[in-house]
């Protein structure tokens, strides 16, 4: 018999569960709180939506039980999801580091191609629809809007998101439906976010950029590291390194350790090859400050901080370094120590770690061990991925599964 489905939240796990649930013959209702769908997968990728990545492994997810992601990854996989998106419209384009793009670069295209399915699949989308309680009686399910409407189904599959970016509708409502109906929640931090550091010289580093190495120590021990654009701010730190390292850094914070991050300027070199290369650079310019002698060795808006950094003047002459000085500023360029102390709030961070304990849904089906019934899928649950196209991925692979085996099971 054909089964009504009703689908919490239209972002990127929800519409493709909708769309799923649909293609596989079922009634399919859409509950999006919005005045519009997908208002968080415009967003991603800068506007360019980075939708996957061909380089994904399950060493880019994370959670109490990352594994948990690998079955739903592997029944609707990156190949599997690029080539259904392009039934759709969404041609894709490779570039660095394996990330997809939509070949027009743009996220709009993404939310018009899945607008269009939902449309035109005979899929009932109910826009501005905030959901208050969710009660299930003998086999079917009672899903009621905070304004009294309320919409029965034989199955509730909940997509509601984690609290990143609360402006596009991500308000954490979903953990407490969740509750309510007998899940356990990881506790929510914001992932995937600019860290707040320690120091006082970052008004004059605001907006500065460079290529280099970021490396993560929890007291004293180096646990991550990435490479690849940085980014220092007016409060700290910014860039994709540093968003990956964003979610060890946090959740040690908030377990009252020591966290700090160390970044390397000129990561190409080891600091005994930077020194010599260093003292042979003044040696050629001993009639230049030190100031003068590091243009076009490093960005320019970074002299002067570094200088500060290593307790050099900046306008003694490099003729008069003395070799400790150029062993300071070799320190300071390949590895330079901060004290992370926080991270900018819900609204700047990309995804929300944490979330429905992995323990209580069935890996294979997206479906609660504790309800019947009811699926779980995308940001909400406690799975989150690398910055990359990854925690995209894991909405399409969750939504997908879980839209099918709703409808079939």
């Amino acid at each position: 018999m054909e089964k009504k489905i009703i689908v919490i939240g239209a972002g990127a796990s929800g519409m493709m569960a909708a769309i799923s649930a649909n293609l596989n013959g079922a009634d399919v209702i859409l509950l999006e709180r919005n005045d519009r769908l997908g208002k968080k997968l415009l967003a991603t990728g800068n506007g360019r939506c980075n939708y996957t990545n061909k380089n994904l492994s399950i060493n880019n997810y994370h959670g109490k039980n990352p594994k948990f992601a690998y079955s739903g990854l592997s029944q609707f996989n990156v190949d599997t999801t690029i080539d259904f998106l392009e039934t759709m419209g969404i041609t894709p384009s490779l570039l660095d580091n394996g990330k997809i793009f939509p070949l027009s670069y743009q996220s709009s295209s993404m939310v018009d191609v899945l607008r269009y399915e939902i449309e035109n699949k005979d899929i009932e989308l109910i826009k501005d629809a905030y959901v208050s309680e969710i009660e299930k009686n003998k086999n079917k399910f009672k899903v009621s809007l905070k304004d009294k409407r309320s919409f029965e189904g034989d199955r509730v599959i909940v997509a509601t998101g984690g609290m990143a970016l609360p402006n596009s509708g991500s308000d954490g409502n979903g953990y407490d439906l969740c509750e309510r109906l007998g899940h356990s929640i990881i506790d929510v931090f914001p992932g995937l976010v600019q860290l707040k550091l320690a120091g006082g010289h970052f008004k004059s580093l605001d907006g500065t950029k460079f290529v280099g190495r970021a490396e993560l120590f929890v007291d004293s021990k180096m646990i991550l590291d990435d490479t690849g654009d940085i980014l220092f701010t007016s409060y700290g730190i910014s860039g994709p390194p540093i968003l990956n390292l964003s979610r060890q850094a946090i959740y040690n914070l908030n377990r009252e350790r020591k966290v700090e991050v160390k970044v390397s300027i000129i990561h190409h070199m080891d600091i005994e090859k930077l020194y010599e290369y260093l003292f042979y650079r003044f040696s050629l310019m001993g009639e230049k400050t030190v100031a003068q002698a590091l243009i076009g060795f490093i960005n320019k808006k970074l002299i002067i901080p570094v200088l500060k950094e290593a307790n050099i003047y900046r306008d003694k002459k490099s003729a008069d370094l003395s070799r400790e000085e150029v062993r300071r500023l070799a320190k300071v360029l390949n590895s330079w120590d901060f004290q992370v102390i926080g991270s900018q709030p819900w609204a700047n961070a990309q995804i929300t770690a944490g979330g429905v304990n992995t323990d209580e849904v069935d890996s294979k089906t997206m479906e609660s061990k504790i309800v019947k019934g009811l699926y779980i899928v995308g940001e909400i649950l406690d799975i989150d991925g690398d910055c990359g196209g990854y925690n995209l991925q894991w909405a399409w692979s969750s939504g997908y599964i879980a839209g099918e085996k709703a409808a079939l099971n």
